[in-house]
């Protein structure tokens, strides 16, 4: 028994810890290639990669690619307010990343700068409202990670921050342990719950914006 509860220890203080950054390239807006600097270069090689999108295809509704021929799709969508929990934010851009159906990151690569895969963008509308087509993505046995989404806020006329990965609650890898934990940080909302309607899981995820840091409800 005292080996079990190591074990499930070390399982969700992995899966708590592991975050991924993986990034793609873009042409500066209105800039051409040819005339970007050297300098211009290392900053979109290093930059975020919520910052790697073009600003005239960016909505309210987007899809992770391949998310139709995967076997648990899901449509994760809700509203980010503003600090008081109650306006609604508009025009706050919602970034998403996350592993394949095995748990594994399909790592690409455009001009020497390397991305996620399954990735997306929103941009939320005048009622704050966002839509992602995603699919449930799988568990990394092999390091003992959890399933989860990583996603990154960027405000207006502010700079970008990651928010904690949202679980899902079904995943077998989310222990009773794992859950007393995320429940003491008070970041019990970060567990998702999808309901099936048809072939399509859904679920509401809501965000309240404080001051470059985020509560969900």
């Amino acid at each position: 028994m005292k080996n079990l509860i190591t074990l499930c220890s070390l399982i969700c203080l992995i899966g708590l810890q592991f975050t991924v950054t993986a990034q793609e390239i873009t042409t500066i807006s209105g800039t051409s290639t040819a005339l970007i600097t050297n300098t211009q270069k290392e900053d979109v090689l290093e930059r975020h990669p919520i910052y790697d999108y073009n600003a005239l295809d960016i909505s309210a509704t987007d899809s992770i690619p391949d998310f139709d021929t995967k076997q648990q799709p899901l449509k994760i969508t809700g509203t980010i307010y503003k600090s008081d929990g109650v306006t609604p934010a508009q025009g706050v851009i919602l970034y998403i990343e996350q592993a394949d159906e095995n748990g594994d990151f399909d790592l690409r690569e455009k001009n020497n700068k390397r991305y996620a895969h399954h990735r997306g963008w929103v941009k939320t509308d005048v009622n704050g409202r966002y839509t992602f087509y995603t699919f449930i993505p799988g568990n990394d046995r092999r390091y003992n990670q959890l399933s989860q989404l990583f996603p990154t806020i960027k405000e207006p006329s502010q700079p970008a921050y990651d928010l904690a990965s949202f679980y899902f609650d079904n995943d077998p890898m989310l222990t009773k342990l794992c859950r007393k934990r995320i429940s003491k940080k008070g970041d019990s909302t970060r567990i998702l719950k999808p309901i099936k309607k048809d072939n399509l899981l859904i679920v509401e995820k809501n965000i309240v914006l404080i001051s470059n840091t985020v509560a969900s409800k």
